[in-house]
């Protein structure tokens, strides 16, 4: 299968599995065990870097609405805007501060660990189960709310955590409306993402490591277009509340990827 192929079929995984809660991350990493890719853990990074950046600019298309609302309200000091604005920087801390301190220890999982992938999206499977079970409100989420989702968020770092589903499910069960909490969830990344990028630009990582951006460009292309189809589609999903679907998958998912694995080792 040709470079360029590839890309595009991890460009679509990940465009999927973003917004689907079955973990992108852990999907991507099986995508490049399955596809052969034998890249070092520092480019097979920087793919998936790429990968989310694509997904990031779906969800601002998807929301452009609600971010450009935002944005206004800001500048013009509203104060609903402001305060969910509070929330979206609350909701990063755990994340940035993980992302971090850790950062070198957390580079090191992103290479085929297929193992660790299989037991987290069993921990992702359990946590959509119980979602589906929380009783549904029309509560928002509050300040307390977005420390707690934003340390969801933290550990869905984690490949085969899925970061929506993580984040939709912790919501779900404090409490929040599920239409809202899938709308929190969705823009509380973007800033963390653009986050990521600017200082792989400040650090030189992507400069040094891209020789060839062919790849890079259809992936996010694949990524970007399949973003937004499974942005879009995902919301009306999660106001249906038929988590549990998603955790029966990743269930199926996790036993194949431990079962692969334990045939390996």
């Amino acid at each position: 299968m040709s470079e360029l192929i590839r890309a595009i079929v991890l460009g679509i995984v990940q465009g999927l599995t973003e917004f689907l809660p079955v973990s992108s991350s852990g999907h991507l990493e099986l995508a490049k065990v399955i596809l052969g890719d034998t890249a070092l853990a520092e480019e097979s990074l920087l793919m998936t870097v790429v990968l989310h950046f694509a997904t990031a600019l779906a969800t601002i298309w998807v929301f452009r609405k609600d971010v450009g609302s935002i944005l206004k309200g800001i500048f013009t000091r509203q104060r609903e805007d402001l305060d969910f604005a509070l929330k979206i920087f609350l909701s990063m801390l755990p994340a940035a501060a993980v992302g971090v301190l850790f950062e070198e220890e957390l580079n090191a999982l992103f290479n085929q660990r297929i193992m660790l992938v299989g037991f987290m999206l069993l921990l992702t499977g359990l946590l959509l189960f119980l979602a589906d079970k929380a009783k549904n409100t029309n509560k928002g989420v509050g300040i307390k709310d977005a420390l707690i989702i934003g340390i969801s968020q933290a550990v869905a770092i984690l490949p085969g955590i899925s970061r929506s589903g993580a984040t939709i499910s912790t919501s779900v069960l404090l409490g929040v409306d599920r239409s809202k909490a899938a709308r929190f969830s969705f823009l509380m990344v973007v800033p963390l993402i653009f986050g990521k990028i600017a200082k792989d630009l400040l650090d030189g990582n992507i400069m040094a490591q891209a020789s060839n951006w062919q790849p890079y460009t259809v992936g996010f292309l694949a990524a970007f277009i399949t973003g937004i189809f499974a942005c879009t589609l995902m919301i009306q999903l999660v106001k249906r509340s038929q988590l549990r679907y998603f955790a029966y998958y990743c269930f199926v998912v996790a036993i194949l990827a431990i079962g692969y694995g334990l045939m390996q080792g």
